[in-house]
């Protein structure tokens, strides 16, 4: 794995359903720092298992998934959860903002369980980037007085705030209009052009693959050459 190389995956399997469904078959990718790539497929591809393995929220079952030089299967859940807090972000189809929070509250959260901030600290972190994702004026409505993208747009901001290493995004447009999920796509380019953060897509949608700068198509569980 070299300097370059922010994830790695080699033979990777995956299997549910007491090995019944086979997600994935023998993956072996290899992502650079500072990408901007889907994973493309239809549902059912198996590529939202490998976001899964990737953003260390579960563990293959044969093969090896290396994420900023950590071996995830050697880590333990303890390890892996604090990898994922500190390194990683997630920004999702659904939003998933707290609904009783503010767009600056639900902003900060990622942080709260960060050492070395403060409350004020926090704040000003949260306001600073959504101002970057284009919410200034709407930093302390609640997510139902925002519009899609705009809760999108603060689902970007929070997975940002703590300058991840990677961002996974898991169908981040699949709720919005044709438009709307553009901008989105073009404001995550824009971000990872500013921090140089990897950002590693999930999606069928063919206007968000047209978009990224690389695109490993799954079918069935494997990598389609």
């Amino acid at each position: 794995m070299n300097l370059s190389t922010i994830v790695e995956t080699q033979n990777v399997i995956k299997n549910y359903d007491n090995g019944r469904v086979q997600a994935l078959r023998g993956v072996d990718v290899t992502i650079h720092q500072g990408c901007f790539l889907a994973f493309a497929g239809p549902s059912g591809s198996g590529k939202t298992t490998l976001l899964n393995l990737i953003g260390a929220l579960d563990v293959p079952d044969e093969g090896t998934v290396i994420v900023g030089g950590e071996n995830l299967k050697s880590l333990s859940e303890k390890e892996r959860t604090a990898l994922r807090r500190v390194k990683i972000g997630f920004i999702f189809q659904q939003f998933n903002l707290v609904p009783v929070l503010t767009a600056c509250e639900n902003v900060e959260l990622p942080l709260e369980i960060l050492p070395g901030y403060t409350k004020s600290s926090r704040r000003d972190a949260a306001l600073n980037i959504l101002k970057q994702v284009g919410l200034t004026g709407k930093e302390h409505r609640l997510p139902n007085k925002l519009s899609g993208g705009e809760q999108q747009r603060v689902a970007v901001a929070r997975a940002l705030v703590k300058k991840p290493v990677i961002v996974l995004a898991d169908e981040p447009t699949a709720n919005l209009d044709s438009e709307t999920g553009k901008a989105i796509v073009d404001l995550m380019k824009q971000m990872r052009d500013e921090y140089n953060t990897s950002f590693i897509l999930s999606t069928h949608d063919p206007r968000v693959m047209e978009r990224t700068e690389a695109i490993f198509r799954l079918v069935d569980g494997r990598i389609e050459e």
